[in-house]
């Protein structure tokens, strides 16, 4: 039956478009009248009201830390002695094969990692030096070494992650999501996007806006973003000399022209529409006591590193931390800065920059895992760490006239490294593992795919029934890949 249900979400759309369409009543009235009595408005079909999972699911809300640009795993999370005894000689032609990169060649020599590695918590998880914090909540989280892509590069590769397909256009990740399970939250939207950027670099990640977008299943489900720096949301209040009756007949006559085109198309978007004027009143009440972070506590502030106002990863994991409390279902935060490519004497360098990506995400990542802990929420959110891809084993100089001067690592899809924890997946262990240089996965691969469906899974969302009819064809995030990584799994 449930099943059924998502089928016929587009026969849903058809029935709510001949109740707009033979309507003779004013849909601008009945929209303003709902902002003011919500009781003569409760049988509006609101698109992100909670909606029954397909079994019962160990998560009930996602934070997905993306980091963007391809966080180095030979440095971070998957140390490498044979790297050390090589250093600097050719790789061997037979592990690269006929494997391409984006900037240097095959036959590069190999590089080690200069950072050394602690066991962390009772499992004795090894994790960088450079990520201290992380480490402090080994036993709460699960490191897969046995990443894998299909796409090398940023912008395919982020959109293969968050969507499922290397071209735009497809729903992404917190839009199937909520497609599929609506949300809890009032008065907020139930996906968030957040976005922060480490010094020297860009805000905004190479994928851009179609990461977080809703696709070709209704917009209602798309990311909203909110701001990096200052107010989260600007304009709840209304302005001054702006009072109830002019927002009134304001709102009133935008429905109105809302209801003539909906007449002329019969298009099932008017309903988003009336749906985010709802969304946009309830934020005006709601959003700015959730979104103000210095409510928060003296200690907990100190705990992420958060400065509040700033742009800061820090600022953007707390307020995640008060969103998710809240409701929001699905929440993207976007950290850029891992592309440590070594070609810039400024920004990328695995021997500064790195440093620098680690500062500014590991304390508050460390806090967020034990705040949510402590605050029962951990059980039933799943947070999962991570890039697009990872970094090679060879060295890439930062020019061909110093070619023993290894200062970065070029993309690398073959074999990475993410983390995840809380909502039913199963902390203190690591699953995977990669051949004694790093380059190639030898023990239990995890293919993006597999990730998106265990993710939908833990949410009690079976991957290959969570479709959506469009050009004649039932779409899914996992498109006809995806298999159950059943090993961390509580």
């Amino acid at each position: 039956m449930i099943n059924e249900n998502l089928k016929n979400e587009s026969l849903k759309q058809i029935t709510r478009r001949y109740f707009f369409q033979e309507c003779w009543s004013s849909v601008g009235a009945i929209a303003l009248t709902s902002l003011l009595n919500e009781t003569l408005f409760a049988d509006f079909v609101d698109p992100m009201a909670p909606k029954k999972s397909h079994f019962p699911g160990k998560a009930k809300r996602v934070l997905f830390l993306g980091m963007s640009g391809g966080p180095s795993q030979l440095d971070l999370f998957d140390y490498k002695p044979k790297l050390k005894e090589l250093h600097g000689k050719p790789i061997p032609k037979s592990i690269v094969g006929d494997q391409r990169y984006a900037f240097i060649k095959p036959d590069a020599p190999l590089r080690a990692t200069e950072r050394k590695f602690h066991k962390h918590g009772q499992c004795g998880m090894e994790i960088s030096e450079l990520l201290p914090n992380i480490g402090s909540v080994a036993d709460d989280i699960c490191l897969i070494r046995s990443m894998t892509t299909d796409l090398f590069n940023h912008a395919p590769a982020e959109l293969f992650l968050y969507t499922g397909s290397g071209r735009p256009g497809r729903p992404c990740m917190g839009s199937w999501v909520t497609y599929g399970l609506g949300s809890e939250a009032k008065g907020l939207p139930g996906f968030v996007v957040l976005h922060s950027t480490s010094r020297g670099w860009n805000p905004g990640i190479q994928a851009g806006a179609s990461c977080w977008s809703s696709g070709f299943i209704p917009t209602s489900y798309q990311g909203v973003v909110l701001r990096n720096s200052g107010d989260p949301v600007l304009n709840l209040s209304n302005p001054q000399g702006v009072d109830l009756k002019m927002q009134h007949d304001s709102i009133q006559a935008i429905n109105a022209l809302n209801q003539h085109r909906l007449g002329l198309t019969g298009d099932p978007e008017i309903a988003t529409r009336v749906a985010a004027f709802e969304t946009a009143y309830r934020m005006q009440i709601d959003a700015p006591e959730i979104t103000d972070i210095s409510k928060e506590p003296k200690h907990i502030l100190e705990m992420y590193g958060c400065t509040p106002g700033q742009m800061s990863f820090a600022n953007n994991a707390l307020l995640a931390r008060r969103l998710l409390e809240n409701g929001v279902r699905f929440i993207s935060l976007y950290h850029k800065g891992w592309d440590h490519h070594g070609t810039d004497p400024n920004q990328g360098l695995i021997t500064s920059n790195l440093e620098q990506a680690c500062l500014d995400v590991d304390q508050a990542c460390g806090a967020l895992i034990k705040d949510l802990k402590q605050k029962g929420l951990l059980q039933d959110t799943l947070v999962i760490w991570g890039g697009e891809f990872g970094r090679t084993p060879m060295g890439q100089a930062p020019s061909p006239n110093n070619p023993n001067e290894f200062l970065g690592r070029d993309h690398h899809p073959n074999a990475y490294t993410i983390w995840m924890a809380g909502g039913g997946v199963k902390g203190g262990q690591v699953l995977g593992e990669t051949d004694e240089l790093g380059f190639h996965i030898i023990k239990d691969r995890v293919h993006v795919h597999d990730l998106q469906a265990t993710i939908l899974h833990l949410l009690g969302l079976d991957h290959t029934r969570l479709t959506f009819r469009f050009q004649g064809r039932d779409f899914r995030l996992t498109d006809i890949g995806g298999e159950l990584v059943q090993k961390i799994l509580v």
